[in-house]
């Protein structure tokens, strides 16, 4: 029976039924399954631009399919927009936020299944979160990829305007230069168009099958995106006929699927931390160490950027996510009998695709002839992590190095010594007090690593911090170091000039000072006052998990 059959149950539901027929429902409506519609649509950002015109045809696809829409908002804040600035403190948070509000409006009105749009990063494992929670049918549907900006014959991404101000602030181009780096990066709606956070999470539920084959890698202004939004809406109103529900695809398998896909494509470090939280709601026994396990053989496959040379638009021609999947398939790296929303196993789906890439082409290689024969993403442990941190190895030509910290207690700090030419080739730089709880929130580092790499220094410098990096970030980082600072974590006991050796090869995060030293500096180690005590950064501040199990809120 659907969750809103209680409307048709005698007189005593008459309110909720003079309340529906306010919104267009008529006697034979109130037999048919109530759909929600959770619409992310905004002008906050160019990769929630479009998600209305999705909505709505979702929404004209739901009823023509039998079902009564149901279209409700929910958030988004701008991870570019709000890069750099105390803004960004919220970008991690939003991802709670539309969970909790994605679960309230659903089970409110007792929603026999939903559809989630979305666009920008923290939207899909947002969505995600609550789809797990609530496991009523469900489907999500991506917003799109923004197509390449073009400058001098060479395809622009956002992050050429971030690596644009560290070539500035490095004498190699001019402010008419960055100018034209400006207009240029971004041309229409869509989501950032490398392999960045958006589109490594939309390839994961992908691959988990949680949105349609061939969708996550479809450019926004493309009509083949309407047209998969359609298509998704009607698969949802038969997976509730089915009941095909997520917690039946959300499995172990499932998850180890999502991390080959996101190592074979080269994704984002914040593919981590959200497959864990998804992990961690659906009762899924998932660590971070399984990462690790999963990177030792799976190889990077796709030259995408920010490392690479293509965008996302260049992998949907290629084949797209489908055509990783059955290289990763023939090569004994998935787990084929996972099924989808729509019920077929992932080796019905792949069946008819072909078992090498196209020839025409140079964004996916054979699995025989890959990018990097490991994974991108190495779990680093030490007594600077020992719950452990996360590394993005891709197109670093040097991934071991030792050298003094340079210590700053924020991003801002960070990016000022960077900017005036105070970090030179060598050194670590720390930035701490940045995770969930002492930034709080665990902001993205994009502003100082393009500028690191902007002065030519990407493969001349590590930096490691307890906040997080953006999808776009690529060079020696390590992010995510847990214990974070603020909860009396090892990085918070690091001095200018200490030694420190990151060394991906022995999966090493090593802070060189004698255990007397450090218990010393423990000693008189003060935990700081909390930032914010009050609004929604106080109270996540107070509920938040370590980063090491997802930064999640509504778990014990």
């Amino acid at each position: 029976m659907f969750r809103s059959a209680a409307i048709t149950q005698g007189i005593q539901r008459s309110p909720n039924r003079a309340m529906l027929r306010a919104v267009g429902f008529n006697d034979e409506d109130f037999s048919k399954p109530i759909v929600g519609i959770a619409n992310g649509y905004s002008t906050i950002t160019p990769c929630n631009l479009g998600l209305n015109d999705l909505a709505l045809c979702a929404e004209r696809s739901v009823r023509n399919s039998g079902a009564m829409p149901q279209m409700f908002g929910t958030i988004t804040v701008s991870d570019g927009i709000s890069m750099g600035t105390e803004g960004m403190k919220y970008s991690l948070v939003s991802r709670e936020v539309i969970a909790d509000s994605i679960e309230t409006a659903c089970n409110a009105q007792s929603m026999d299944g939903v559809i989630a749009i979305g666009g920008c990063d923290k939207n899909m494992p947002g969505a995600m979160l609550s789809i797990a929670r609530m496991n009523i049918p469900a489907i999500f549907i991506y917003g799109g990829t923004i197509k390449p900006g073009k400058l001098e014959g060479q395809d622009l991404t956002v992050v050429s305007a971030f690596e644009a101000v560290g070539q500035l602030a490095g004498g190699k181009i001019n402010h008419e230069k960055l100018t034209e780096i400006e207009k240029n990066a971004c041309p229409g709606a869509g989501s950032c168009g490398g392999m960045f956070t958006a589109n490594t999470m939309s390839a994961a539920i992908e691959a988990m099958g949680l949105s349609l084959p061939y969708s996550s890698t479809m450019a926004a202004e493309d009509t083949e995106k309407a047209e998969s939004a359609s298509k998704s809406a009607e698969v949802l109103v038969n997976a509730i006929k089915e009941d095909i529900r997520p917690l039946d695809l959300l499995t172990k398998e499932a998850f180890e699927n999502a991390i080959s896909v996101i190592m074979a494509v080269g994704g984002s470090t914040n593919a981590v931390l959200h497959l864990l939280a998804i992990a961690r709601t659906a009762g899924v026994e998932l660590c971070i160490d399984d990462f690790e396990k999963i990177r030792q053989r799976v190889p990077v496959i796709c030259d995408l950027k920010p490392s690479g040379n293509f965008v996302t638009v260049d992998l949907h021609k290629a084949g797209g996510i489908p055509q990783v999947m059955k290289l990763l398939l023939d090569g004994g790296l998935l787990h084929g009998n996972c099924i989808n929303i729509e019920g077929k196993t992932q080796s019905e789906l792949l069946e008819d695709i072909p078992s090498d890439p196209p020839n025409n082409q140079d964004v996916i290689r054979p699995i025989s002839n890959p990018l990097y024969p490991k994974g991108h993403l190495a779990i680093l442990k030490g007594n600077l992590a020992s719950e452990g941190s996360v590394a993005k190895i891709s197109g670093v030509k040097h991934p071991v190095l030792t050298g003094p910290a340079r210590v700053f207690e924020s991003e801002e700090e960070c990016l000022s010594a960077i900017l005036n030419n105070r970090i030179k080739a060598g050194d670590v730089v720390v930035i701490r007090y940045e995770g969930p709880v002492g930034g709080p929130g665990m902001r993205e580092m994009l502003a100082p690593t393009s500028a690191i790499v902007g002065q030519g220094l990407g493969d001349k410098v590590a930096l490691i911090t307890d906040g997080r990096f953006s999808g776009g970030t690529y060079g020696l980082v390590v992010g995510h170091v847990a214990p974070e600072a603020a909860v009396g974590g090892n990085i918070g006991l690091v001095k200018e000039g200490d030694s420190i050796t990151v060394d991906a090869n022995k999966l090493l995060i090593q802070l060189n000072v004698n255990e007397d030293e450090l218990l010393k500096r423990r000693t008189s180690w003060i935990k700081p006052e909390p930032i914010y005590t009050s609004g929604i950064l106080g109270k996540y501040a107070r509920l938040v998990s370590t980063s090491s199990k997802g930064a999640v809120t509504d778990q014990p």
